[in-house]
């Protein structure tokens, strides 16, 4: 005859709450999954010294299992990432571009708190990185970016890229060179100051211009020094081309190169 062991009720209910906290692992208390601190993460804001200061558009991170790649909202930047499961993650800087921004202030509070170890708190659709004194910086899930195609967009070149560094265009040119590249492969656009056009060849990731026709006004100081840079490069031989977003990049094989920011539909 089978023997029946008796269980306090208030065991059962504690074996029941145990069973429900296993099965909760990598969920909030509403039962909503929470997110894996690796992926893409659009800035929305940073909290420090009392203050709240809005993340522009294109501040971001793009969490991988040892390494971060990111934008500060001007500058792009790199770091090395050691996680300690999903409660925290020490980063470790790494190389960044040297742009002069509009919004150094973002720039700089944000350069100084992602660095040394991390509180990691997770959210539906959130995440939020806190570091010893209390100072945050609030993310919210990065929207799929489609990557602007490479014909058919008005580029606006952003800076200008030697090596392992870029520096913005002078206050003098920013803006002012723009070009677009046509579906039948002419190009046209303004080096900063003169207007141009040219054909030019692409190859895979490979463009190649042609010979440049351009006006012939008089331009000195930065501009003209920004014309001959981009009329040198241009001129140089195949670039290769990168697309990334909004985002293009053209490198010749000196390391020499541009970077682009697609025109947006209000521009």
């Amino acid at each position: 005859m089978p023997t029946f062991r008796h269980v306090p009720a208030t065991a059962g209910l504690a074996l029941v709450a145990l069973a429900l906290t296993g099965c909760g692992q990598g969920e909030d208390a509403r039962g909503a999954r929470l997110p894996d601190p690796q992926g893409s993460w659009a800035v929305e804001s940073l909290t420090t010294g009392g203050r709240t200061l809005h993340a522009p558009e294109s501040a971001h991170l793009d969490i991988g299992p040892n390494q971060i790649k990111g934008n500060y909202g001007c500058n792009g930047f790199t770091a090395v990432a050691a996680f300690a499961g999903t409660s925290s993650v020490t980063v470790t800087p790494g190389a960044s571009t040297t742009m002069a921004c509009a919004d150094m202030e973002f720039e700089t509070a944000f350069a100084k708190l992602f660095r040394g170890k991390l509180t990691i708190d997770r959210g539906p659709d959130r995440l939020t990185l806190k570091t010893a004194d209390g100072s945050t910086v609030a993310m919210t899930s990065a929207p799929a970016v489609t990557d602007a195609p490479l014909t058919t967009t008005e580029w606006t070149v952003e800076s200008l890229v030697g090596g392992e560094t870029a520096a913005s265009l002078p206050a003098e040119a920013a803006g002012k060179a723009r070009f677009t590249i046509a579906p039948d492969l002419t190009v046209s656009g303004n080096l900063g100051c003169n207007r141009f056009s040219a054909q030019v060849t692409v190859e895979g990731s490979t463009v190649t211009f042609g010979p440049l026709t351009s006006t012939r006004m008089a331009c000195d100081g930065p501009v003209g020094e920004v014309e001959r840079t981009l009329t040198g490069l241009f001129g140089s031989g195949p670039l290769t081309a990168k697309v990334e977003g909004r985002t293009l990049t053209l490198t010749a094989p000196d390391g020499k190169g541009l970077t682009a920011r697609a025109a947006s539909a209000a521009e």
